[in-house]
C-alpha cells in the first residue's frame, strides 16, 4: 500500500486537480482513494453539507467511498480551517484525521491525501497544530503543487525549503500553470527546474499546462518517478 499528502504553494494553486488526476493515474495500478480530511467551504447538497474538492475526489476514487469517508471533517464556511472550526464549535482532533486515513489505508492499494491551502495553514492555535503536521503524523511522503503564476518561484522555494527543514520527504513536484496569460512561463518553468530539481534535489513528477475546465490529464504524470 501507498499513500501520498500533497500540499500546495498557495491557495489555488490546483491541488484538487492534480489530486484527482493522480487517483486517475494510480487506479491504473491498483485501486485507489482520495481523502480530503478538512475541507472548509461546503454546499448542501443532498441533505448534507458537501464541499467541491471533496466530492471531485469521491468521484474518481475506486471503488467509490462514501462522502464521510472522503471528507470526516465539512467546515461551511471557505475560510481559514481553524476559523470556521471555531466559528462551529468544532474540534479538529488528529486522531480523527488518523483515523480516517488508516481506515482508507486498509481498504486501498493507494490514498492521495489532499492538504488545504498552502503548508502552513492552522488547524488549532490553542495547540498549536498546523496541516503541515499531517503528513507528519500519518508518515506520509510530500508532493507539492506549485501554482504557475507571479510569484511563484519564491512561492515554490520558500515551501520546498519550509518542508524539507521540517524533516519532511519531498518527493515530487508539480507545475500547473494557473495563469494563461502569465508573461516569461517558460522562463518561469526553467527557474523552477532549476531551483527545485536541480538544487534541492526533488523530482519533477508533471507539468499541465493551463486547462480552463480544471480536467488535467492523468497521463501526465510520472508514475514511475513517484514510485521510486
Amino acid at each position: 500500500m501507498s499513500a501520498w499528502f500533497v500540499t500546495g504553494t498557495d491557495t489555488g494553486c490546483g491541488k484538487t486537480a492534480v489530486s484527482v488526476a493522480l487517483v486517475k493515474a494510480l487506479n491504473s495500478v491498483g485501486n485507489s482513494c482520495g481523502y480530503k480530511p478538512i475541507a472548509a467551504g461546503c454546499e448542501y447538497v443532498e441533505g448534507k453539507w458537501a464541499n467541491e474538492d471533496a466530492l471531485a475526489l469521491q468521484q474518481v476514487s475506486h471503488p467509490r467511498p462514501e462522502y464521510e469517508q472522503v471528507n470526516p471533517f465539512s467546515l461551511k464556511e471557505a475560510i481559514a480551517p481553524h476559523i470556521a472550526a471555531k466559528n462551529e464549535g468544532v474540534e479538529l482532533p488528529m486522531s480523527a484525521v488518523k483515523s480516517g486515513f488508516d481506515t482508507l489505508q486498509a481498504a486501498y492499494a493507494n490514498v492521495v491525501v489532499e492538504g488545504a491551502g498552502g503548508w502552513y495553514v492552522p488547524l488549532s492555535l490553542e495547540e498549536d497544530l498546523w496541516f503541515s503536521d499531517v503528513p507528519k503524523q500519518l508518515g506520509l511522503p510530500i508532493i507539492m503543487v506549485v501554482g504557475v503564476k507571479l510569484g511563484c518561484i519564491n512561492h515554490a522555494t520558500l515551501t520546498a525549503k519550509a518542508i524539507l527543514a521540517s524533516g519532511n520527504r519531498l518527493v515530487g513536484w508539480v507545475a500547473n500553470v494557473v495563469d494563461p496569460a502569465m508573461d516569461a512561463e517558460n522562463e518561469n518553468l526553467k527557474t523552477l527546474q532549476h531551483v527545485l530539481s536541480d538544487q534541492l534535489q526533488v523530482p519533477q513528477i508533471a507539468q499541465f499546462n493551463y486547462e480552463a475546465s480544471g480536467q488535467l490529464p492523468p497521463e501526465n504524470i510520472r508514475l514511475d518517478a513517484l514510485m521510486h
